[in-house]
């Protein structure tokens, strides 16, 4: 992991409405830490506690390098990834698809939390890129945002040594109008897996469940701190 700044002395704010605000220069960053609970924190690996309480300052970059090493996509997923180029294509293209990975973390004010670049090979093809936005407010303290407006509530917690992402609600969001993606719309129940492997790796494991067609879209890949 590139090195970041980081202080001794630790401060929590919250606005009034229950989203966590961004942490100071010099403090330790305990937003996830908040929304994953004392009792949970605890029991997940130190690596993975020093990966998601890292200070990132103005013009501080986290990089992470690995491969994907596996894609599965079924032809209702071929079809929602294809679909899903509308809005920058936030799901993997190709089924199959392995090979060199990065994931670029960055902090963004400017979008109420953190970006997030990640970048996969493709055989013969240039690189896929998604960007997303993981913002620290709404009902479950987070939300990630994808791009036209199209976002998803996240909840997170510890399960078994893991720290667990699930997809809580999908949303259109239009400045000034919000509005709920009926179920029978959505894609489908997201759930993403930081699992550490120790030695500076860790398991990122990806998954879409539809509520009729069942496993759309399945990704796992591994990578390391720089």
């Amino acid at each position: 992991m590139v090195p970041l700044k980081a202080g001794t002395a630790v401060q929590l704010g919250m606005r009034p409405e229950g989203a966590i605000l961004p942490a100071e220069d010099g403090v330790v960053d305990l937003r996830f830490r908040a929304l994953v609970g004392e009792a949970g924190w605890s029991r997940l690996p130190v690596a993975v506690q020093r990966r998601f309480s890292k200070r990132l300052g103005p013009g501080d970059v986290t990089v992470y390098a690995g491969e994907v090493l596996e894609t599965r996509l079924s032809r209702v997923g071929r079809l929602l990834s294809f679909l899903a180029r509308a809005i920058g294509a936030p799901l993997p293209l190709d089924d199959g698809m392995t090979g060199g990975a990065s994931v670029v973390v960055m902090e963004n004010a400017g979008l109420g939390g953190q970006s997030w670049t990640r970048t996969y090979a493709r055989a013969g093809k240039f690189p896929q890129v998604i960007h997303s936005a993981k913002r620290f407010s709404g009902r479950t303290g987070l939300e990630e945002y994808v791009g036209r407006g199209i976002g998803m509530t996240l909840s997170v917690s510890e399960e078994r040594g893991t720290l667990v992402f699930r997809s809580a609600g999908y949303f259109l969001d239009l400045r000034r109008v919000r509005l709920p993606i009926p179920d029978v719309l959505a894609p489908g129940a997201m759930e993403i897996v930081h699992e550490d492997e120790g030695d500076g790796r860790f398991l990122f494991k990806l998954s879409l469940v539809h509520r009729v067609f069942g496993t759309v879209v399945r990704q796992t890949a591994r990578f390391r701190d720089a």
